[in-house]
């Protein structure tokens, strides 16, 4: 549907009107008492300044000379569709070539939804400048153009942010009580960070959480410091709740338990379960016994993922033994359910790995690389069901 001064227009199908001038002309719209739909084709309306023209007999002649006569920049092609759609164009009545204004409610809409995009799925500034995503904008809606990177990152995001932790704050207002979690990490480019999230219940009684902010810590990790950024944010989100504290859970590391104790208006201080749970399993796998089976197993993993002789050779018995076409896993040091799965899946795999590493083409280049002994996968089938 066209609109044109307060008309209500339809263009005329391509598959029968196919003469360029139907690109500048719709037929009128109307509605009878029972709501049908009733298309005037006794005369069409110029998409430009809303005149109707008489139409009759499939005669195109009396538009074509109202163009010319009250239009001239408007350009006729030969044939409807024809120049623009051999060029893989997007055709477009005339009143819709007019682009968005930057201050347009329409385009505002836009610019917010793809801020919305850039934040929620934490993609980079620089998407809004790719081909395929500026191909894919204007194909959704040809007449908004998209600002720049800079744009987005000086206003539109900024914004974005501001409305949303008005929106928390408030929200945060009306809450009774709240809970803390932090954590300091590193980045891949080794810059620390501390990130604080907010647990609450709302007045509607839904559980929530919010990470309220995560800052860069430039100083060294001591308790002090970490005190410094924990107030910085239980004052800028407004958590204080008169005489009552504020209990946050953190990991066990001594600076982050000192820093919560030494923050006022801060505890009690919660050791987080999952790392609680993480340092004892750690104490578990460092026992001489288990450490020399890991040791062992872990040697056979990296051999099979170096080698692609190895991985076509365990491929092809899996397959020949009937077992589960699975990559072998290799533990993280950081996460000892990772440890688990290295020996899960070891087990599952053990009769393909035997096999594999005596294949010709593979024991040649095998070297201090043993499978385990009875002793060893009854040790190893003893820890899954541990963790099981």
């Amino acid at each position: 549907m066209a609109s044109g001064k307060g008309q209500e227009l339809e263009d005329a199908p391509a598959a029968h009107y196919r003469s360029a001038v139907w690109e500048h002309f719709a037929f009128r719209v109307t509605y009878d008492d029972g709501g049908k739909k009733i298309v005037d084709k006794s005369a069409t309306v110029c998409k430009h300044c809303a005149t109707r023209v008489v139409y009759f007999n499939s005669n195109t002649s009396n538009m074509s000379a109202h163009l010319r006569r009250h239009h001239p920049s408007e350009k006729i092609g030969s044939a409807r569709g024809k120049g623009a759609e051999a060029k893989g164009q997007l055709l477009l009545p005339a009143a819709f070539k007019q682009a968005y204004g930057d201050e347009s409610d329409r385009a505002k809409c836009i610019t917010k939804g793809v801020a919305y995009f850039i934040a929620k799925d934490m993609q980079p500034y620089s998407v809004v400048e790719g081909a395929g995503f500026r191909h894919m904008i204007k194909a959704l809606e040809p007449r908004y153009k998209i600002p720049s990177r800079k744009h987005f990152s000086n206003k539109v995001i900024p914004a974005l942010y501001e409305e949303t932790r008005q929106e928390i704050v408030k929200e945060l207002s009306d809450t009774a009580s709240v809970a803390l979690t932090s954590d300091g990490w590193t980045s891949r480019a080794t810059e620390s960070f501390l990130t604080v999230t907010v647990h609450y219940i709302t007045s509607e009684w839904e559980m929530k959480s919010s990470v309220l902010q995560t800052r860069p810590l430039y100083e060294s990790h001591t308790s002090e410091h970490l005190s410094e950024a924990l107030t910085e944010a239980v004052t800028e989100w407004k958590l204080q709740r008169g005489s009552s504290t504020i209990p946050v859970t953190t990991d066990n590391a001594k600076n982050m338990v000192n820093a919560v104790n030494a923050t006022a208006g801060l505890g009690p201080q919660i050791g987080c379960f999952a790392h609680t749970v993480n340092l004892a399993a750690k104490n578990a796998v460092s026992i001489n016994q288990v450490s020399r089976l890991l040791g062992k197993m872990r040697k056979v993993v990296a051999f099979f993922h170096r080698s692609t002789t190895a991985t076509h050779a365990l491929k092809t018995k899996q397959e020949m033994l009937q077992l589960p076409v699975h990559k072998l896993i290799h533990d993280v040091p950081t996460r000892w359910n990772t440890t688990y799965d290295m020996l899960e899946r070891y087990l599952e795999q053990q009769a393909s790995i035997y096999s594999a590493l005596m294949d010709k083409d593979v024991r040649k280049n095998v070297k201090d690389i043993a499978v385990l002994t009875d002793s060893e996968v009854k040790l190893a089938e003893d820890l899954t069901k541990i963790h099981s």
